[in-house]
This record gives C-alpha cells, structure tokens and sequence, in this order.
C-alpha cells in the first residue's frame, strides 16, 4: 500500500546548471526548481515550464522541448546526477 496523503515531489529547490547536447551542440541549461515548478533555459534562447507531480513524472506546460530532452532534464534536477 502507498502512502500518498501527503505526497511530495523529489528533488530539492535551487537552480541547476548543466550541459545538454542539443542538435550536435553542447549548450548550457539552466533550471531553477521552485515546489513543483521546474523553469528551464538553454542557451540557444529554448526555454520551457515543467510540472513536477507527487510520482515524480514531469509534464512540460510551456515551450516545445522533444520529450528526450524533458526526459534529461527531470534526472539532472529531481535525481541531481552529476
């Protein structure tokens, strides 16, 4: 059985910096989670919102970022790799 009353979503609030490849390029993104909130801006001028949910699955509300990215993005911040 799953406790789920009082659910909270992984990872800790800040902002995260990290490298992403994006079309042959490595460019920078940045995050900044706040609650269940993830903004995002990469250097190329993409940006997006992400919604956090109690499971810890992410979905994007605002930009057009491909789903692999999203993917990326929701590990750097919610399991804070390395």
């Amino acid at each position: 059985m799953n406790d789920t009353e009082n659910p909270k979503a992984a990872g800790e609030d800040g902002l995260y910096e990290f490298t992403m490849q994006i079309d042959g390029r490595e460019l920078t993104c940045h995050a900044e989670k706040k609650g269940d909130r993830i903004s995002v801006k990469i250097d190329n001028g993409m940006s997006a919102e992400l919604d956090v949910h109690w499971d810890n699955s992410v979905t994007q509300i605002s930009g057009n970022l491909p789903d692999s990215q999203v993917e990326f993005i929701k590990k750097h911040v919610l399991e804070h790799v390395l």
